[in-house]
């Protein structure tokens, strides 16, 4: 008799457990681990669905009163063993229940209908054919002569005819072709058809010769290291490493400029993975750089490569899911929830642009990407390549601690150079009577591009831009004097009250003047995407001008649609905020202007400074890729600031250590870790005082500093209050048994649905 643990359906804290089921003896075959199932729970015995966990042959309970498994879901995906080892891990890690943890891994959780595709073909000789047309006409069956006369059209004969186009050019029923079927003169023949979103992409084998940097980074990221120590390795001798697993897990932090060639770099890393019979994932950060980079991995790899990212249908994510599981495919490319496609032979992780914050989940489990893949990756023996031009604080510091190998590319491919900066102060262009949201320079260069029949992009450093107040005059943002993070504002009756820290919950009134210069030029800034195209479209009416945002990339192919348009030369000017300074290449672009460098500065987080600094060296970035040199103006009211300045000059290093001591001096990760507890509940009484009674919890833990409790970022989202509590310690596992025992402590109070509570790490 065999017994299955289950995990239900349901993200409620006191049912996240495992039951235990009979499993009848049908049902054995498909009732694996992975499996979704459905089982009657509760004593009304309601069916439900759930996940098998593990399979046993031992009960735990009474075997009569044991319940039964009452059908597998067959229609429904399988998990991998080791993706459901991988959600354990995560619930503990990260928190939240067991069920948040297999839905998090299994981002496609239910097969759509599958696509058919159903051929019509002769069993008997043309010529038999023809006589037996004769026959039918003569007894006026009229719909089977239809059917034969398709089948004598088609070229080749023996192909036969498409199902669906003979039930629709020539009135086929298949009451008549299974009749038909059944007299031994035809066959109807059925395969599976995959939804493919990008068939149409054509592939051609091109493909570029490496610079030393590069060549020297392939070598060492796909050297078998179990073999390093014989000296020169012959083809035959890697390849035979790598089908063995003679290699154990290990991270590279490719930290290349912009240009440098790293995408090049991962696709002959990535050969030489397919080539020794393993798979291999790529992670990019915005659904915005799907068509740029599927463009380049279908010409190198064709058909060996699917993608997977929210904007496909239920049909096109569950196809390439099933391609995945089934072998189909060697390469998968996507955002984060890629990282759970189910390859079983799986060699190679890339996420490019590491430094993105997209990369971290919002809902629960809330996990990080990169965490979770160099997890994923040490469980099955395979290789994680971190890459950025702009690497997370994070990354670098674990590289220069020896935890990942630190691999750096100096020079640009083919040849092309960096682009010059400008920094623009703008108080300076206020003091000149320039109220423009262009400054003298930007106008200039802009108008010399434009004659010059070259493109621009103006990117609006947005993130974050009404978070914030500022002075217009000298650049003051009021902060808070404990945390070094600039205070957010908080509106009363529609007008600014007062500003808060909202990590320690320090406030002070909305000043009425800058306390610095004495200004009355002090309030929130607002900019959108739309007011500059207006903008300019006011200054500059004879240019092409095309935004890029929320708004225009709407729909499945709204991205693909807006970056095609530009890069095949429809328009002079994009427009956009950071999804279009992501890893894009348009080599006709030889100047960006960046509107705001440093509205980033301000989001009231301690990340704000490297976000910064990553936003800024990206957008500088896209210009001068191609032949012609790149020119980058940056216009900003704090010309000053170590991220604005190592930006312009492109020197990460020099960002590196101001900002590291920073993060040293205010026990900010990476030299800390950082709980965040956050508290929701519609009774804001309630969400207040339990995020109190939780930190003063929290602070009876020996080596955890607690911040707060204070009102979250967004103290009110759809009726829910939030309130939010800090804990820093530099010992994860400590921070991780304080999570647990707050889990249990929460769960003990018994507020059910009135208060709820999702912890992330940082």
């Amino acid at each position: 008799m065999q017994f299955a643990d289950i995990i239900v359906d349901i993200s409620v804290k006191s049912l996240d457990r495992p039951f235990q089921y009979r499993i009848p003896e049908s049902m054995e075959a498909d009732a694996v681990i992975g499996a979704l199932v459905e089982i009657p729970f509760g004593k009304g015995n309601r069916i439900m669905r759930g996940y098998i966990i593990d399979l046993s042959d031992t009960p735990r309970f009474d075997v009569t009163r044991t319940k039964e498994i009452v059908g597998v879901v067959r229609q429904g995906v399988v998990a991998e063993s080791h993706l459901l080892t991988l959600a354990h891990w995560m619930k503990r890690q990260y928190g939240g229940t067991m069920n948040d943890a297999i839905k998090a891994v299994m981002p496609v959780r239910r097969e759509i209908r599958e696509k058919q595709k159903r051929q019509v073909c002769p069993t008997i000789s043309r010529q038999e054919m023809f006589a037996l047309r004769e026959t039918l006409e003569k007894k006026h069956q009229t719909a089977r002569v239809r059917v034969l006369d398709a089948l004598l059209s088609a070229t080749p004969y023996e192909a036969g005819v498409d199902y669906d186009f003979l039930c629709r050019n020539y009135k086929a029923t298949l009451a008549v072709l299974s009749a038909m079927e059944e007299k031994g003169i035809l066959t109807i023949t059925s395969a599976r058809l995959y939804r493919n979103p990008y068939e149409n992409i054509q592939t051609k084998a091109d493909v570029p010769d490496l610079n030393a940097e590069q060549q020297e980074a392939v070598n060492r990221i796909c050297r078998p290291r179990a073999l390093s120590e014989k000296g020169d390795i012959s083809a035959e001798d890697e390849k035979d490493a790598v089908q063995k697993n003679e290699r154990n897990s290990h991270v590279y932090l490719l930290h290349g400029v912009t240009g440098s060639g790293k995408t090049e770099v991962y696709m002959q890393c990535i050969d030489r993975v397919i080539s020794a019979g393993k798979q291999a994932i790529v992670l990019i950060p915005e659904i915005a750089l799907t068509l740029q980079t599927v463009n380049r991995f279908y010409a190198r790899f064709g058909d060996k490569v699917s993608v997977l990212h929210s904007r496909l249908s239920a049909g096109e994510r569950s196809d390439q899911y099933t391609r995945a599981k089934n072998g189909e495919i060697s390469i998968m490319i996507g955002p984060r929830s890629a990282l759970f496609t189910p390859f079983e032979r799986l060699g190679l992780i890339v996420i490019d642009e590491e430094h993105e914050g997209s990369y971290r989940s919002e809902s629960m489990p809330k996990y990080h990407a990169r965490e979770v893949a160099v997890k994923r990756a040490e469980m099955l023996g395979a290789d994680v390549i971190l890459g950025s031009a702009t690497p997370s604080i994070e990354a670098y510091y674990l590289a220069e601690q020896g935890e990942y190998e630190k691999i750096i590319l100096t020079e640009r491919a083919g040849g092309a150079r960096l682009p010059s900066v400008e920094i623009v102060d703008l108080r300076r262009e206020l003091e000149e009577k320039n109220y423009s949201v262009f400054s003298r320079s930007l106008a200039e260069k802009m108008r010399e591009r434009l004659a010059g029949h070259e493109q621009m992009i103006l990117f609006l450093n947005r993130r974050g831009y009404a978070g914030f107040v500022s002075c217009r005059k000298c650049g003051e943002v009021p902060g808070c004097p404990h945390c070094a993070v600039s205070l957010k504002p908080h509106s009363r009756y529609g007008k600014v009250s007062s500003l808060q820290c909202h990590y320690c919950g320090y406030e002070i009134p909305m000043p009425d003047s800058c306390p610095k210069c004495g200004s009355k030029y002090i309030g929130m800034f607002g900019l959108g995407t739309e007011q500059v195209e207006q903008m300019v479209a006011k200054q500059f009416p004879d240019a092409r001008v095309i935004r890029m945002d929320a708004d225009t990339t709407g729909g499945k192919e709204g991205h693909d649609r807006v970056l095609e348009k530009f890069a095949g030369g429809e328009a002079d000017i994009l427009v956009g905020t950071q999804m279009i300074v992501k890893g894009h290449d348009f080599p006709r672009v030889t100047l960006v202007g960046v509107l705001a460098a440093d509205l980033s500065l301000h989001i009231g987080d301690y990340r704000a400074a490297e976000r910064t600094y990553q936003l800024l060296a990206q957008a500088a970035g896209r210009a001068g890729r191609g032949k012609r040199p790149g020119e980058v103006v940056l216009q900003t009211y704090q010309p000053e600031h170590y991220s604005v300045v190592c930006a312009a000059a492109q020197d990460y290093e020099s960002f590196y250590r101001q900002e590291v001591l920073m993060r040293q001096v205010l026990q900010y990760p990476p030299v800390s870790h950082i709980l965040e507890i956050l508290v929701l509940s519609k009774e804001e009484s309630l969400a207040k005082e339990f995020a109190k009674d939780l930190a003063d919890k929290l602070r009876c833990k020996e080596e955890l500093h607690v911040l707060g409790a204070s009102e979250a970022s967004i103290g009110k989202l759809r009726d829910i209050f939030r309130y939010v509590v800090y804990g820093k310690s530099a010992d994860m596992e400590k921070m991780i048994q304080a999570k647990d025992e707050l889990e249990e402590y929460i769960h003990g109070k018994g507020l059910g649905s009135r208060c709820t509570v999702q912890f992330s790490f940082d």
